[in-house]
């Protein structure tokens, strides 16, 4: 029986303009570094460390594999960069918020799962620090307790859409597959989940289908969709 949902973050419980949301991210972090590095070359590095992160089949952390990869990249000291990563996301950051929005469903789906007794999970792909991560889920009008566990680069291995990032998480919670639904707008990278035997349901607002897959999901729906399933769940 289902009893843990896991939730994606970015289209998902914070709706987005993605374009906007990544221009945004980089043009506020080539501010931040703009005394350091480039933009340009700013830009193409973190990339070329976030594709390794995905690719990451090491038994190491994201955060190892990104962090090795960007030394690496900038032949120097890598302190001062990790320093102003840390200071990014406390400060500039925060303007990236205006790529984002609220959805009233979401926040109140979540809520009462809650309060029927679901266990709540934040399977967000693990890209980001913890603190980048605790500050989304506060844009998106939640908060980091909401939620009994939070996936993040410095401490997952895995990356969706790989399977291991799922079996990751529920190690990591010590569920079963079919105690898990996983609930994101990604049609690869979200219900890759079920692959492993999770139930998945597709989120239609801010879909994200970048190879026009077949979508292939246990349940498709908007917020007001999704909310409305969510009141039909049975109180644990």
């Amino acid at each position: 029986m289902i009893n843990t949902i896991l939730f994606d973050l970015d289209g998902t419980i914070l709706p987005m303009d993605i374009d906007k949301f990544m221009y945004t991210y980089f043009n506020e972090m080539g501010v931040m570094f703009k005394d350091l590095i480039p933009q340009d070359k700013l830009i193409k590095y973190i990339m070329e460390c976030t594709e390794l992160m995905v690719k990451n089949i090491d038994n190491v952390s994201n955060k190892e594999v990104f962090v090795g990869r960007f030394e690496q990249l900038i032949g120097g000291d890598i302190n001062d960069y990790l320093n102003r990563f840390d200071e990014f996301y406390d400060t500039l950051f925060q303007n990236v918020q205006t790529a984002t929005g609220r959805n009233e469903l979401i926040i109140k789906s979540v809520l009462l799962l809650k309060e029927k007794g679901y266990q709540i999970v934040l399977a967000t792909n693990p890209l980001f620090p913890m603190k980048a991560n605790h500050h989304r889920i506060r844009w998106a009008g939640l908060s980091p307790e909401d939620f009994s566990y939070i996936s993040c680069y410095e401490t997952n291995k895995y990356c969706k859409p790989n399977i291991e990032y799922y079996q990751e998480v529920l190690d990591e919670i010590d569920k079963s597959p079919k105690e898990c639904m996983m609930v994101g707008n990604d049609a690869v990278e979200d219900m890759a989940a079920g692959k492993l035997g999770l139930k998945t349901y597709l989120i239609s607002e801010h879909m994200i289908n970048k190879n026009n897959i077949e979508v292939v999901a246990d349940y498709i729906g908007d917020y007001n969709e999704f909310y409305n399933f969510v009141k039909s769940l049975i109180k644990l």
